[in-house]
């Protein structure tokens, strides 16, 4: 329990919880969010193990000084967890650019540069895990939520790629991909745009009400979820994908099986775009 966790986005959510079980299981934890206020619950029964820090993760002077911090405290930073992030709901006509390059710059260049400003700690501790917090739609797309997929199938491309960077200098990534949650995801935390295109009211539109409709009652457990993520990480071969709820691993089984039946099928064409073999 001397590894020291730095998890990003703890107000609300998944970081919350995560916050909550590390700090419980005796870890060393730096709780970070926008407004250190809304932290001062989770960190006030831990002062010796808790690190209480403002951090927005679009901001990289915040980043800096948020990771300086860690090692002044605890010397080190053996988990890094980009939980940071938000949701945006519109069909891709619809949809304002202002608002989805806001959330790249969080969901996606936070992540990335949360990463490279810790990278060079864990270089030199040859040691460490990196959990992205991505999502099912990081693999399987859905009306209204182009731009949303968009930020985190490059997650998770990134992930895959830097585990193949990392891992031989010995560390580990983990993407997480939630389906449902508890969390403030579809509430709060989800803007959506203010233009509405009849042509997709029975897709974008259709699907944009019943995220909506049933926030605060998804199926996952976000505190099931924390657990889930410290197993992974406390595992000797963490998963490079851990998929979270029953409808994520419904999903992807769906998308494996989609995947499967369009290489088959077009085979012969997908080979004999090659030169032909002398």
């Amino acid at each position: 329990m001397e590894k020291v966790w730095l998890i990003t986005g703890t107000s609300t959510g998944f970081g919350r919880e995560l916050a909550i079980y590390t700090l419980s299981k005796g870890y060393r934890v730096a709780v970070t969010a926008r407004k250190t206020e809304d932290i001062q619950d989770i960190v006030k029964e831990y002062p010796q193990t808790s690190l209480a820090l403002r951090l927005d993760v679009t901001k990289k002077e915040d980043i800096k000084e948020a990771v300086q911090q860690v090692l002044e405290r605890f010397g080190r930073i053996d988990v890094l967890v980009n939980n940071a992030g938000i949701g945006y709901f519109g069909a891709l006509e619809e949809s304002e650019e202002s608002a989805v390059r806001q959330m790249f710059e969080i969901n996606f260049w936070g992540l990335t540069n949360m990463i490279k400003e810790t990278l060079p700690v864990m270089r030199v501790q040859k040691s460490g895990h990196i959990i992205n917090i991505s999502s099912i739609g990081g693999l399987v797309g859905f009306p209204a939520l182009s731009y949303y997929h968009a930020t985190k199938f490059a997650v998770d491309g990134l992930s895959e790629s830097l585990q193949k960077e990392v891992g031989p200098l010995g560390i580990k990534v983990i993407i997480v991909a939630p389906s449902g949650f508890r969390t403030d995801w579809a509430g709060r935390s989800a803007e959506q745009s203010q233009t509405e295109i009849e042509d997709y009211a029975q897709t974008a539109g259709a699907n944009k009400s019943s995220i909506r409709g049933y926030s605060g009652n998804q199926p996952g457990d976000p505190k099931r979820a924390a657990v889930a993520i410290v197993k992974a990480v406390e595992s000797e071969n963490p998963p490079l994908r851990l998929l979270l709820g029953a409808a994520a691993i419904k999903n992807a089984r769906l998308k494996l099986d989609q995947l499967r039946k369009d290489y088959d099928t077009w085979e012969e064409t997908t080979v004999g775009a090659d030169f032909p073999k002398e």
